[in-house]
Formats: structure tokens, C-alpha cells, sequence
């Protein structure tokens, strides 16, 4: 049975590699033979953490040389649970009617013996697509939710999407991608590409464990990835992105970055006229300015957080930024619409600056030029012979940094006349992405704490601060930080004079105080006081080991980045404690790994006992082999386990 099951296979894998594409239809496929597809349905009990698997999952995609195309994707997929049905009877497609068009080839469900139950869905709803309330982006695309009927375990969903770019915006770009693991069996996978034979196109596959085939019919190329039996891979905590686990497959056109910052600068050549009421509104901005740098600041600073972002993404609107006139007018305008202003503000104080291109997640792949993906768009000043880059979108962001995602990351510069450069975008050092908790006060006889709470953050830590503070506080506002706070460490205290900064002053650093009264801090037992430590323990870190520990034997590479992160979380309690009172002090903890640092300290130093802890992440991408190290580092660290310390009071043990 098991070598007839693989012959099936090769059989329909040798067919997926036919003489030319296939032209798929509402009429069908003529490739793919459904019924043969649909007996290939699976045993559930084979499949029991599951609860689909697909059968087919295919991809056609047939470029021109002007960058049209169209994309047919096809899954078929075998119901196993009941868990699955819901949300697989509702399905929703998305397209950009003023240059695409869809079409729904076909949506069916079926019976693993090609038996139809439901033909067509119940019912299809064409809608816009609603802009996110947060971000505001408005565009042109439209979606289409179907419903279906018929679904349960056992029965098969069978659909086909079609989707044609009919009207590229840079014409002679494209670009696709095809992930052949995600994280479900899949006993059937194809993915065809048809190009024009002139078209050399840029190909990067990833971890493949099976060739390419490419044929030569007439004008056409046709290059066919086709595979069979895909086993789950589920994902793994803390796993690379860059692994050698998940196959992708990578295509895209010829063109080049310097072709497409040429066709960008064309887009925006007009975009930077200064009229006079841009001209009288910065005159505005920059009025009390002492110096040219001070402009620059003024300048950025009203741009990133005066002017709202709103993106209007209709047609060629998503790649072609807005007049200052326009969007000084509105009061609005995008990340493009944002960088333009700027570029032009500064051009008239005879300061240069240009646009530079980047995606606003990282992660550009450099050997595969394609706007699919650039998202984005900052500035970047002149400074002799290198820039200082700004993101005029990231009001909270000082000026002189880039958000944390940006950094490092790739750049396209785009100059006035088309010409660009490649860049790399700076990076702050790690240890500049700081947190810092401070208390400090007085234990009375009684148990009672008294003190200071203090926190300053800096880099990628300090927006959780500036994003509270970023309004002014009104009187309950003020009031009810510091309760709330203090909250997390006491129960039952009091906590005011909140000492605060204004969150959209980018020149002041992210730091608060505030004063804690009345905060209960010991217990009596016996002749000495059981003192709660405020910071936790950290036995939560060997139950996270015991728990990796049970994991089936590991895969994906371990990212040491997405464990603690980049740069220090400090935390330090310093308390005053009545004279003669000594603690029992447990021992400190010095956990240091490839994957970062853990560091405890329990001291007393007369009256003054100092409990600090500290976590330092590193970059670092580690093998699957090194998990045990991961789980004894984990181990070392939840041996600083310690929630209380007895303090003893020499004058009870004298009585």
C-alpha cells in the first residue's frame, strides 16, 4: 500500500511538470485531476494534533515583460475536526479593482469520493476594505467574503482564486513568493512560474530538499517547483528567521534598485514646490530658532507630531507623495507625504535632504529588487560625506535616532535627478536600549515603607513612558500614574507628587518620580520580620526550562535576540533599615550565556540593604543544538528564587 501511495505521488508530481502552464479556468484545470487529488485524502487517526490538512496547494503565476500578471492559487483542504469548520466556512479574498482583477474560478465543497455538497457558497458580499482607526490608511482595495455551507470533519473545501495586475505601477516589476512547510501536512505542493524565454528573472530558494525543473516552450519559460508528502513542522519558541527549516521560494523581475529610486524620483519631481503659505507656515515653525540645527529640530518636530499620519494609498497615490501646499492644507498626510515636506522645508534653508525608500519592518532581501518590498519612507540630511536619518512618522522618536525596526536595515536613497544610493541604515549600540527602576526609601519598626520610586529609559526602551506622557495630565491623571504603578510592588500604598516630562519633548529624557507612603513591606514572625521583596522571584524561569525541557527534539535555529531582547532592564531596591536590624541575606545569582545575562545582588551595608537585578540581551543566532544550553541557563537563573528576607531585630531577641 505504502509503495502504490508513492507512485500515485510521482506520478502526479511528473504531471504538475507539463510542456507549458496551465491555463486555469472557471472550467477547471486541466493539470490537475480533482478526484485523483481527493483520494489522496488522509487517515485523521494518522494526523490527531491536526485539524486540516491540505491536499493540494498550488500556485500559478504567468508574468509579461511590462510586470502584468496574473496569480492562481488553489488550496484543497481535508477537514479533520470539528475546530476547523468555522472558520474555514468563512473565507475572504482581497483586490485592488482600479488595477487588478479577481475571480473566483471556483469554491466547492465535496466528499473524499468527489461527491459535491456544496457547489457554489451561500452567499458572496463584495465590500471595501475598512481603514485601521489607529494608523489610518485609506485605499482602493475591495474584499470579497463568501460563505459556505456543508463543512464538517471529513468533507474536503476545494477553491480556486484568480488574481490579474493589469495595470502595473512600475512597469517591468514583479515579485512573488511561495513558503512550501507552513506549519500543516501538505501532501501536495506546486508552484509554476511563466515568464517570457527573453526574461531572466532572480530566483532564491531556501532549503529545499527537491530540484527546480525549467522548460523551454516557444517564447515562454516555465520553471515548476513540485513536491510531495510535507510533513507539519510546528513553529518553535525563539526561532531565527533565517533558518534552515521553512523551504521559500523567491522570483522576481530583472529590474534594479537604481531603476526603481529613478521611477520614484520621477513620481515626486513635482512634489516639492514651497508656496507661500508653506513658505509663512515654516517661517512659523522655526520663529525663536537660534540656529540652523535648532530649525532642523523645529522642523521635524511639527512634522512628526503636529501633522497627522493618514495614508490615502488610491491608485499611483500609494507611490507618489502629496504637495507640502496639500498636505499642510489637510493638516495630514503619509510617511511619503511626511519625508517630501521635510526634504522641501529644508531645501529652502539650503540644507540637503533626500528620500530614502526602506521597509518599515526590515528585512529587505538586497538581491531582489522589487517596490513589493520598500513600504515606507524617512529622510535622510546631508552631513558631509555620510546623513542623519529621521523618520518624520515617529512622533515619539528623538531626533537623531530611528526606530528600533529601521536600524540596521536597508536604504534606498533617492536623489532629485534619479540617481540613489544603497545604504544601511545606523544602528544605535545595544547598550544605548535601557530600562531602569529605582526604589529607595525607609522601613520604619513597624513595617512600613516609605520612599522614591525613580525610572529613566532610554532607546527602544523608553516609548512605553513617552507614549503615557505624551498628552498633558489632567489632575486624575496625575493622580492615578503613580497609584497605579506603585500598585505593581505594594499593595495597599499610597503614592503621589509624580514628578513627569512631557512625552513629545524629544529633547528631554524619558524619566519619572514619585513619592510612596504608608506601603506595608514586613510581616512578624516570631522575634524577626519576613520583608516581600517588591521584584518577584525568578523561579518562573526554571518552570519555563522544565517546560522546554519536554519539547520534542528541536529544529529551528534559536534566536537569542527574541529571549530578552536587545540592551538592559535594570531594577534596584534600596532600603534604609532601623538601626541594628540585620537581614539574612540569600545568595546572589550570576547567570552568563551566549543567549544574554542575568545578574542578582543581595548586600547590606550598615543600615542600607540593596537588592538588584539586571537583564542584559545579546544577538546571537544559536543551533538547535544549543537548546540544552538554553535550558540550563534558564535552571541557573530560577535559582534566584528568593521572595522574602527575614530581617532580625536585636532588641525583640534581647527580650
Amino acid at each position: 500500500m505504502r509503495r502504490r501511495f508513492a507512485i500515485c505521488i510521482a506520478a502526479l508530481l511528473a504531471s504538475s511538470v507539463s510542456a507549458q502552464a496551465p491555463v486555469i479556468t472557471p472550467g477547471g484545470d486541466p493539470s490537475v485531476k480533482s478526484d485523483t487529488i481527493y483520494k489522496l485524502a488522509v487517515n485523521p487517526a494518522d494526523h490527531p494534533e491536526e485539524a486540516i490538512v491540505w491536499l493540494l496547494d498550488d500556485g500559478v503565476i504567468r508574468y509579461d515583460d511590462q510586470g502584468r500578471e496574473s496569480r492562481t492559487y488553489r488550496k484543497i483542504v481535508q477537514v479533520l475536526k470539528q475546530e476547523a469548520v468555522e472558520p474555514l466556512s468563512e473565507q475572504s479574498f482581497s483586490y485592488s479593482p482600479g488595477h487588478e482583477r479577481m475571480t473566483i474560478n471556483w469554491i466547492r465543497v465535496v466528499k473524499p469520493n468527489g461527491e459535491v455538497i456544496s457547489e457554489t457558497p451561500s452567499h458572496i458580499q463584495e465590500s471595501d476594505v475598512p481603514a485601521s482607526m489607529g494608523d489610518p490608511v485609506y485605499s482602493d482595495r475591495k474584499v470579497k467574503r463568501v460563505s459556505l455551507t456543508g463543512l464538517a470533519p471529513g468533507t474536503i473545501l476545494d477553491y480556486s482564486i484568480t488574481t490579474e495586475e493589469l495595470k502595473p505601477f512600475l512597469p517591468g516589476d514583479f515579485f512573488n513568493s511561495w513558503l512550501v512547510n507552513p506549519e500543516m501536512t501538505i501532501v501536495r505542493s506546486r508552484y509554476v512560474v511563466d515568464v517570457p524565454a527573453s526574461l531572466d528573472i532572480r530566483i532564491r530558494e531556501d532549503n529545499l530538499n527537491f530540484p527546480r525543473q525549467m522548460k523551454t516552450v516557444g517564447n515562454r519559460k516555465i520553471y515548476t517547483w513540485a513536491t510531495g508528502n510535507i510533513p507539519r513542522i510546528k513553529g518553535e519558541r525563539f526561532a531565527a528567521d533565517s533558518n534552515g527549516v521553512r523551504m521559500t521560494i523567491m522570483t522576481g523581475s530583472p529590474i534594479t534598485w537604481a531603476k526603481i529610486a529613478s521611477w520614484y524620483a520621477g513620481n515626486a519631481k513635482d512634489r516639492y514646490t514651497i508656496t507661500p503659505a508653506v513658505a509663512a507656515k515654516l517661517s512659523e515653525v522655526v520663529k525663536g530658532a537660534a540656529t540652523r540645527e535648532d530649525s532642523i529640530r523645529a522642523i521635524h518636530r511639527w512634522i512628526a507630531q503636529d501633522i497627522r499620519y493618514v495614508s490615502i494609498a488610491l491608485g499611483l497615490g500609494g507611490y507618489q507623495p502629496r504637495t507640502p501646499d496639500d498636505v499642510i492644507a489637510k493638516g495630514y498626510g503619509d510617511c511619503k507625504d511626511k519625508t517630501t515636506l521635510f526634504v522641501a522645508a529644508l531645501d529652502r534653508m539650503g540644507v540637503t535632504a533626500y528620500p530614502v525608500l526602506l521597509n518599515s519592518r526590515g528585512g529587505v532581501r538586497r538581491e531582489l529588487p522589487t517596490i513589493e518590498q520598500l513600504n515606507h519612507a524617512i529622510a535622510a540630511i546631508k552631513k558631509g560625506s555620510t546623513y542623519q536619518f529621521v523618520d518624520l512618522t515617529a512622533g515619539l522618536t528623538p531626533f537623531g535616532q530611528l526606530p528600533y525596526d529601521e536600524q540596521g536595515e536597508f536604504g534606498l536613497v533617492v536623489h532629485p535627478d534619479g540617481a540613489s544610493e544603497e545604504v544601511t541604515l545606523p544602528a544605535d549600540p545595544d547598550n544605548s536600549n535601557s530600562t531602569s527602576m529605582r526604589i529607595v526609601g525607609t522601613l520604619s519598626k513597624d513595617g512600613m515603607f516609605d520612599g522614591m520610586y525613580e525610572e529613566e529609559d532610554s532607546g527602544a526602551g523608553q516609548y512605553f513612558l513617552r507614549a503615557m506622557l505624551e498628552n498633558p495630565l489632567d489632575s486624575s491623571t496625575r493622580a492615578s500614574i503613580p497609584k497605579r504603578m506603585v500598585g505593581r510592588f505594594f499593595q495597599g500604598a499610597e503614592a503621589d507628587s509624580l514628578q513627569a516630562f512631557n512625552g513629545k519633548d524629544l529633547s528631554s529624557p524619558a524619566r519619572i518620580t514619585f513619592r510612596i507612603h504608608n506601603a506595608k513591606a514586613t510581616e512578624h514572625l516570631g522575634d524577626s520580620n519576613i520583608f516581600t521583596i517588591p521584584l518577584g522571584g525568578m523561579a518562573h524561569f526554571a518552570t519555563f526550562a522544565a517546560e522546554l525541557e519536554k519539547e520534542p527534539k528541536r529544529r529551528f535555529p534559536i534566536d537569542a535576540k527574541k529571549i530578552l531582547g536587545i540592551g538592559t532592564r535594570r531594577s534596584e531596591f534600596v532600603i534604609t533599615l532601623p538601626l541594628g536590624w540585620k537581614a539574612r541575606l540569600p545568595l546572589g545569582v550570576t547567570a552568563t550565556s551566549p543567549f544574554g545575562t542575568y545578574r542578582s545582588e543581595y548586600k547590606q551595608d550598615g543600615r542600607v540593604l540593596t537588592i538588584s537585578r539586571s537583564f542584559t540581551g545579546t544577538r546571537a543566532i544559536l543551533p538547535p543544538e544549543r537548546m540544552p544550553d538554553l535550558i540550563a541557563w534558564f535552571r541557573q537563573i530560577g535559582k534566584d528564587d528568593t521572595k522574602f528576607i527575614l530581617l532580625d531585630n536585636p532588641s525583640k531577641t534581647a527580650n
